[in-house]
């Protein structure tokens, strides 16, 4: 019934969405609603198909013989004064799914949980409500749906991270419906289902304040492409299609930052300091030499450092950008010049128009243009980047409180490419630049490109074969439609998430930060310029802390934005990480620091961690992951080992890569953080330890991605922090 209700939903949408594009011209009013429509119906469409699996996961029986159904989404019968058939799972009706137990049921008898497979029920579980049949003594005490929680867990992953929406449990719960206001920083160790809450508290926070977040957007920042790829599908699984998933390497426009650097570079350019060295360098391009000759037609006129100095004195004073703050001084050397020109000829035989003639052929004089470019130049914050990093001496001039090795570590060729650290420095070169007309129109013929592609989106929601229903949008209808709505001026409807990509300067009604322990000061700095409100979810784990300039405490990040107006929350229970291989990882954790308290494992895997000793890792490999791809069957495993050692480790495994579609991949730890795998093999620990000065964090980061099984392989010793695995080799 519920499917039959979903698909009735489906094709009104579609009929629906026909119709609107199928209305061209008009007035601008007329364009607009057009243009909302389609939003809007779009929008549905892609919703309904998301929910497609899993769409009813629950059902609440009550002591007053109430039934609630619960799922991904709300359904309402129209026929019955919408009475509802299926309740969101948002909703705050909904909740007793998650909070009820049998100490305080909230009226609730029985707890179902229905598991589907495509649109049938293959199972459920059911949780009858009695304080007098709960075991007190039991380990998992207080789980939610433990039994489909526990298959769910203990499932084969799949490459790609599942949503949470029917195991949420009450500690998860609390914080996925904290209100929007204020930072909520949620600390938890590896498994405790951090990024699972963080994209579900997106999910609630677009329910609850729809309309206030629909126009300014969510924005999820992950710490890199593998892990956005990993959790790429869990918000459309819950029914929300718009928000924007990013690095902090994709967040300025038109840039994908993927270049490599040693960890210092990226831990200097991470450092709070290198703001005032771009406004340095940014000031330093504002030349003011002694003496500047500009040829004028049989004359050469002179400004010397006094009018330079002044005219430039002027352009600061407006305190606009730079690029913007051009025009006052190109404006106050123009008039500079023209006085000479003006002298020179005689003002007493000039009117004014002659003056104003002389004006504007200095403006437009390539000889003058050329001047004012070297003296004030318009400059992107590519080249003004660009620029510093190739040129020692303009590195000296921006860095006075740097020392000599710190300079060194910033020289780089020109054409390298950008690096992740590189795009808060571009973003804060791009504050105090300023945009310039050139750019301006740069991105408005971006932006005309980009509405080409509109007609063939929406018939991807659409997803319609030839022989369709007629009175169902076909393909040529759409892209006719698009063309003629372009010819009378109207703009394809893009989402907040879409124009915020494209847009360095918006600013987002709510903004999770995942792996929020690695980004250094200057990602912050660009970050909290992107959410003025600072209305934040930031999730991570200290522990974790593998970058030079990641963070070593939450009021270390937050106190310079917000003082200790910012609420911690934590998670302590880990429901991913046996707690055979979590025994492993607790020795590494008391490493890192011994007041750090491991969290609680709620299961068992019935494996135990175990370690070889091989004289070469490239050729004893192979055989060692054939041996632990036949244990698993199915499932993923992973290769984590130093990033040194990744290309050639990666290549000696075959069918191995980076690609989590494939059953075997080799990755670094930065790569591996956030994921999890059925199986991993840590190769060469001693190596990990060794890559970083916080290599105990990262070998904590690499043992505790996996669910069901754990290899250490390694040639030399075992660390000291391995020594339980000692007896295994």
């Amino acid at each position: 019934m519920l499917y039959g209700r979903l698909d009735d939903l489906r094709e009104q949408s579609s009929k629906r969405l026909a119709g609107a594009l199928r209305q061209t011209g008009g007035t601008h009013q007329m364009r607009s609603e057009r243009d909302t429509s389609v939003a809007m119906y779009s929008d549905q469409l892609a919703q309904y198909s998301a929910v497609e699996n899993g769409l009813c996961f629950g059902r609440l029986d009550f002591h007053t013989d109430d039934r609630f159904y619960i799922g991904r989404i709300g359904l309402f019968d129209e026929d019955k004064e919408y009475e509802p058939l299926l309740m969101d799972w948002r909703a705050p009706a909904a909740r007793p799914f998650y909070l009820a137990t049998a100490a305080a049921p909230d009226g609730v008898r029985r707890r179902r949980h229905l598991r589907t497979k495509q649109r049938k029920v293959v199972g459920f579980d059911d949780e009858v409500l009695d304080i007098n049949s709960v075991d007190l003594d039991r380990r998992s005490e207080g789980l939610t749906g433990e039994a489909t929680l526990l298959a769910a867990v203990n499932a084969s992953r799949t490459g790609q991270m599942g949503d949470i929406v029917a195991t949420i449990q009450a500690e998860q719960d609390k914080i996925i419906r904290t209100e929007l206001n204020g930072v909520v920083v949620v600390q938890g160790g590896p498994g405790t289902g951090k990024t699972a809450v963080a994209l579900h508290r997106a999910a609630y926070l677009l329910y609850t304040h729809r309309r206030q977040l629909a126009k300014r957007g969510v924005l999820v920042v992950g710490p890199n492409a593998t892990f956005l790829r990993y959790i790429g599908q869990v918000l459309p699984s819950l029914g929300e299609t718009g928000v924007l998933l990013s690095t902090v390497g994709e967040l300025f426009p038109n840039l994908t930052a993927v270049g490599r650097e040693p960890a210092e570079v990226a831990a200097l350019k991470g450092r709070i300091e290198m703001a005032d060295v771009v406004a340095h360098a940014i000031r330093d391009r504002q030349e003011a030499p002694s003496l500047v000759e500009v040829p004028f037609e049989q004359d050469t006129l002179r400004l010397d450092r006094r009018a330079i100095t002044d005219a430039r004195g002027r352009a600061r004073r407006t305190r606009r950008p730079h690029n913007e703050a051009r025009r006052t001084f190109q404006r106050e050397i123009i008039s500079t010049l023209a006085s000479q020109a003006v002298s020179r000829l005689g003002r007493h035989l000039l009117d004014q128009a002659d003056i104003d003639d002389i004006r504007r052929e200095l403006r437009e004089d390539p000889a003058v243009q050329a001047a004012i470019d070297k003296l004030w130049p318009t400059l992107s914050p590519q080249q003004l980047l660009e620029d510093l990093y190739a040129s020692p001496k303009l590195i000296a001039k921006a860095t006075p409180k740097l020392s000599p090795a710190e300079r060194a570590l910033l020289t780089r060729p020109r054409g390298t490419e950008w690096t992740p650290a590189d795009v808060p420095l571009l973003d804060e070169a791009a504050e105090l630049l300023g945009e310039d007309d050139t750019e301006a129109k740069a991105r408005a013929e971006r932006q005309r490109r980009q509405a080409i592609d509109y007609a063939q989106g929406v018939l991807d929601i659409l997803d319609l074969e030839d022989d369709a229903d007629p009175d169902i949008l076909m393909a040529t209808d759409l892209v006719d439609a698009y063309k003629l709505a372009e010819r009378h001026g109207a703009e394809r409807y893009e989402t907040a998430a879409e124009r915020a990509a494209a847009d360095r300067t918006w600013t987002f009604g709510h903004i999770i930060v995942d792996e929020a322990q690695e980004l250094s000061p200057m990602a912050w700095r660009t970050l909290m310029r992107r959410c003025p409100a600072k209305s934040m979810t930031v999730v991570g784990d200290i522990a974790q802390t593998g970058d030079i300039a990641g963070a070593s405490s939450w009021s270390e990040v937050l106190s310079p934005y917000v003082m200790d107006r910012w609420k911690l929350t934590e998670l302590t229970v880990n429901y991913r990480t046996p707690s055979e291989i979590m025994a492993v990882a607790a020795d590494v954790l008391s490493s890192v620091d011994p007041t750090l308290v491991p969290p609680t494992s709620v299961r068992d895997s019935g494996f135990d961690p175990w370690s070889l000793r091989v004289p070469s890792l490239v050729e004893a490999l192979p055989s060692v992951v054939d041996k632990e791809v036949s244990a698993i069957g199915d499932g993923k495993l992973a290769v984590i080992v130093p990033a040194a050692s990744v290309a050639s480790l990666r290549a000696a495994v075959p069918g191995a890569s980076d690609d989590l579609d494939t059953q075997v991949v080799v990755l670094g730890v930065t790569d591996a953080k956030g994921l999890e795998f059925d199986s991993v093999l840590v190769v060469d620990p001693a190596g990990i330890l060794a890559e970083s000065p916080r290599g105990a964090s990262d070998l904590y980061v690499a043992l505790t991605r996996a669910t069901q099984r754990l290899g250490v392989v390694h040639t030399g010793d075992l660390p000291e922090v391995l020594g339980r695995l000692a007896a295994t080799v």
